[in-house]
């Protein structure tokens, strides 16, 4: 896996189908052909009535295309936005940039808000906000929307005002590469989970918290010495975070390992 560097001048769908042949979980060429071909298919939904028109996409995009949700959810394949474009299944994060790209098309105002676990979409038409499920393409009320944070964060949590904020692009691939990461734990794929969070070290280097990721991936590839260094910037960073004792506790066992190279 040669070297990328993540632009400042990043756009979707091209960037984010980059990453993922970079990461070696789709193909670029038959990623772009399959975005060309939907891309342009879509114009001929073009309807005066801004709300027929969103209807027409959604009825297009659900039911005649076939977009649906991955069964295997929280794997490679649902997360890489290639492979949706190409198979036409993904998690909430992947379907929702496809319509939301699709929308533009239409001259339809549709934004991803990335709720904590879970991504929807905002739609404004005629003046009136909606909150659209990607899986389904189904509407959802603001007490699904705090049901939906509270399934991922516990009972207590609250519904801030910021969850429910519109995405940059940068956001929206970072979200994209934090679950690719994590399919990529889930499928043993360890070295494009290492990658991914060196990617993610790119935008966010004072996240400690991907230092941590870093060095339990680092250890799974036998890098004791990578993994040890990312757990003390973890600890020389933040003294004062709960888990800091059990990270000094690692450090500790991995200073009684040698260094395996591979």
């Amino acid at each position: 896996m040669g070297k990328y560097t993540l632009q400042d001048g990043i756009a979707l769908p091209e960037s984010a189908l980059d990453v993922g042949a970079h990461l070696g979980f789709s193909n670029v060429n038959a990623a772009k052909q399959a975005w060309f071909e939907i891309a342009g298919a879509v114009l001929s939904h073009y309807l005066v009535n801004q709300q027929q028109r969103f209807n027409a996409l959604l009825r297009w995009f659900y039911q005649d295309l076939g977009f649906c949700v991955r069964d295997n959810y929280f794997s490679v394949e649902a997360s890489d936005l290639g492979t949706c474009l190409i198979t036409k299944q993904g998690n909430s994060t992947t379907l929702g940039v496809v319509l939301m790209l699709l929308a533009k098309q239409l001259d339809l105002e549709l934004e991803m808000i990335l709720l904590p676990g879970n991504t929807v979409l905002r739609s404004k038409i005629d003046g009136e906000i909606r909150y659209i499920d990607p899986l389904t393409g189904n509407e959802l009320s603001k007490h699904q929307l705090h049901v939906l944070v509270r399934g991922e964060l516990g009972n207590a949590a609250q519904m801030k005002p910021s969850y429910l904020k519109g995405a940059s692009v940068k956001k929206i691939i970072s979200r994209m590469l934090h679950e690719m990461k994590a399919g990529s734990i889930v499928s043993h794929q360890f070295e494009a989970a290492m990658e991914c969070c060196n990617l993610l070290l790119q935008w966010h280097s004072d996240d400690v918290h991907l230092n941590r990721e870093r060095a339990f991936i680092a250890q799974q590839l036998g890098c004791i010495n990578v993994a040890a260094a990312d757990l003390q910037h973890f600890v020389d960073n933040s003294p004062h975070d709960p888990v800091v004792e059990i990270v000094k506790m690692q450090l500790k066992e991995l200073s009684e390992h040698a260094e395996t190279y591979h």
